[in-house]
């Protein structure tokens, strides 16, 4: 394991310039930009573990916007944003004035005006969330470009309709440490798969997310779904391209137990069919419930016949030496447990269930990360200035 001194120097050698800078998709940052991003998470976690300090802000708010339900990544940004010394604020859209007809432009500039970062959850419209992100990006643009707002806050999704960039990365740093490196990632297969739940209409972005950022770092990416299942078509082109940049291999095959086949980490993970997002979203917009209850009727029984998607025992043995790293964003199905039939059974999920809980906790300090590196002009001399700091008291 290199020491904090030794990550720091590898991240001064990156020279990365990311103030300043939203973090929307993890397909518009740089290489050096995403292994900066692991190494100033690593860091932070390193020091939050010795018990010193890595506020770095004596004031500030961090703004959050969930227009979804969330557990892990809600307080993942609140405790990533309160370590580093800002408040934390929710803006609960029904009880502002967004409701009367206060405009997103408007709202973003009430909201930023001693504001470092805004946290942005918005996956339930396709086509809509990444889109709302980047209109308050452009908004708050606008009110320090002319002078409303004293600094420019940085957007950060925390998930949107396309990607899932704080879980991917996440589970980057996850994989980082189980295998040591990330050059150890080189030719390792991760089989990314569709897997059963008793619930329909779960976002696109995680198994996106994934694809599109594992298949940077040179991995073998297969991504299994039953037939109907298929994502975003651009996000899976980009997902092939990466893999022939970084000398991986991209593949979709329709199985899962063609994916598991040799792989090294499978991610069993249930999401929402493309084409039922795209009728799904003008019926949320359109409040037409009747719309909705018949659209996820048909789609339980859709997901119904797939009821043999899970991760259990016998598919485990498919993989490297019947013991691949099992990952999961969680909440999982588990069968049996949450729910009698679903993404994995109870004996895989006890037995890889602190390993998830490990990979979860990588989030607040990916965040973190995320909230510094936009905030800091010299982020290895911030991270140093830190490791030089004082114990928490």
């Amino acid at each position: 394991m290199k020491t904090l001194p030794e990550l720091i120097k590898e991240l001064e050698a990156l020279k990365v310039d990311t103030f300043g800078k939203d973090f929307l998709l993890t397909w518009e940052k740089t290489d050096h930009e995403i292994r900066a991003l692991v190494l100033v998470a690593e860091c932070l976690k390193r020091l939050h573990k010795a018990g010193k300090s890595i506020r770095i802000f004596d004031h500030g708010l961090a703004v959050s916007i969930f227009r979804d339900n969330s557990t892990r990544t809600r307080f993942s940004f609140a405790s990533a944003a309160n370590a580093l010394g800002l408040a934390v604020s929710d803006l609960d859209e029904g009880k502002s004035q967004i409701a009367h007809g206060e405009t997103v432009r408007e709202t973003a500039n009430m909201i930023s005006f001693l504001a470092e970062t805004i946290g942005i959850r918005d996956d339930m419209y396709l086509g809509e969330g990444n889109r709302y992100m980047r209109e308050v990006s452009a908004a708050v643009a606008e009110g320090y470009r002319e002078g409303v707002l004293h600094q420019r806050p940085s957007v950060i999704n925390l998930q949107c309709d396309i990607d899932h960039p704080t879980q991917s990365v996440a589970d980057l740093a996850h994989l980082k440490a189980h295998f040591g490196s990330l050059e150890a990632l080189r030719g390792k297969k991760i089989a990314m798969t569709w897997a059963y739940s008793p619930s329909y209409g779960k976002p696109l972005s995680v198994p996106q997310g994934i694809i599109g950022l594992m298949s940077r770092f040179g991995m073998k990416v297969s991504l299994a779904f039953p037939q109907g299942y298929g994502l975003i078509p651009e996000v899976v082109e980009i997902a092939r391209n990466n893999c022939l940049k970084g000398g991986g291999n991209f593949d979709i095959v329709p199985s899962m137990d063609e994916a598991f086949r040799d792989a090294d980490i499978v991610y069993p993970k249930s999401w929402a069919p493309y084409e039922v997002m795209l009728r799904r979203t003008p019926l949320l917009k359109g409040g037409d419930s009747a719309g909705l209850k018949a659209l996820e009727k048909e789609c339980l029984a859709n997901n119904a016949r797939h009821r043999d998607w899970e991760c259990n025992e016998e598919r485990m043995k498919l993989t490297k030496d019947g013991n691949a790293l099992y990952m999961h964003c969680l909440p999982a199905d588990i069968s049996g447990v949450s729910c009698e039939r679903g993404e994995v059974s109870e004996g895989v999920f006890d037995k890889y269930r602190i390993s998830t809980y490990r990979e979860a906790s990588q989030k607040p300090f990916v965040i973190a990360a995320m909230i510094f590196m936009s905030r800091m002009k010299d982020v290895a001399g911030a991270v140093r200035g830190l490791s030089k700091g004082r114990k928490k008291q």
